[in-house]
């Protein structure tokens, strides 16, 4: 074996020590690179701003307040239908319940303007101009424990199936609409029991709201959000109760109207 002179084990010694700094260098850009990133961060779509509703279906349920025993198209079980039949808005008010109505279950329902912030980086806020309701969406652990009208909502974002997204591609390329590649999910539970429509269609303490929010963007400008919610309450409903929404963006606060609950 070839013995190494001192000249050449000083330059053996430099070559590794550069070696081993390049390796802790890359080492710390790799490091940096895996840092996870907030949820704002990884956001796929954007849900911020001003919002109208559009109401397209169910008009006599979401822009009146229907009459007493009126719960067509809501599968209550026998205790939902004895509870929604006996509704009563002076007992409401009496009792400071008049915000029934206002509840997460039926709030995204009602004929509302709404307004999405990041409260943080981890957390989506949503505000109704009826009602004066907020709604808090916690990527990260929620805060509180619950027993409001809003409850404790979690989201996370989540990715449109592969075959989704290639129907959307051919469909997009008629009309040109752009759905972009993810969607907002969000289960709110630990309510305060309301109503499910303002007339005493009841959901309770046990129910479960799944939401999805998804966004569409025209190609005259106009953006639209699509809300999908299933109630689930094994209380007063024989089965899972799925509903739509439809959010038209506003450019600000035109025609923002901070109205209070209202039982009737």
């Amino acid at each position: 074996m070839k013995r190494v002179g001192p000249e050449q084990f000083v330059a053996l010694m430099i070559v590794c020590a550069v070696a081993q700094g390049n390796s802790y260098a890359q080492g710390g850009r790799a490091g940096a690179a895996q840092a996870p990133r907030t949820a704002k961060e990884a956001a796929p779509i954007d849900i911020t701003g001003y919002w109208v509703a559009l109401v397209t279906e169910d008009w006599r349920f979401r822009m009146l307040t229907p009459p007493k025993g009126d719960f067509a198209g809501v599968p209550l079980n026998a205790e939902g239908r004895k509870l929604a039949s006996a509704w009563d808005p002076a007992a409401d008010e009496a009792a400071g319940e008049q915000c029934k109505g206002y509840g997460a279950p039926g709030l995204m329902r009602l004929p509302a303007r709404l307004h999405i912030t990041w409260q943080d980086d981890q957390t989506i806020k949503l505000e109704s101009d009826l009602g004066g309701q907020a709604r808090l969406f916690y990527f990260g652990a929620p805060q509180g424990q619950g027993g409001n009208w809003q409850g404790i909502s979690k989201a996370n974002w989540e990715s449109l199936p592969a075959q989704i997204l290639a129907t959307d591609g051919a469909r997009n390329n008629m009309n040109r609409a752009d759905r972009t590649g993810g969607t907002l999910k969000i289960v709110t539970t630990k309510f305060r029991p309301g109503y499910l429509r303002k007339n005493g269609v009841p959901y309770s303490a046990n129910a479960v709201l799944t939401e999805y929010f998804d966004r569409v963007n025209e190609p005259s400008g106009d953006s639209y959000l699509i809300l999908t919610m299933t109630v689930e309450d094994p209380t007063y409903l024989a089965r899972p109760y799925l509903t739509t929404a439809q959010f038209k963006k506003q450019a600000d606060t035109t025609n923002w109207s901070a109205t209070p609950c209202s039982a009737r």
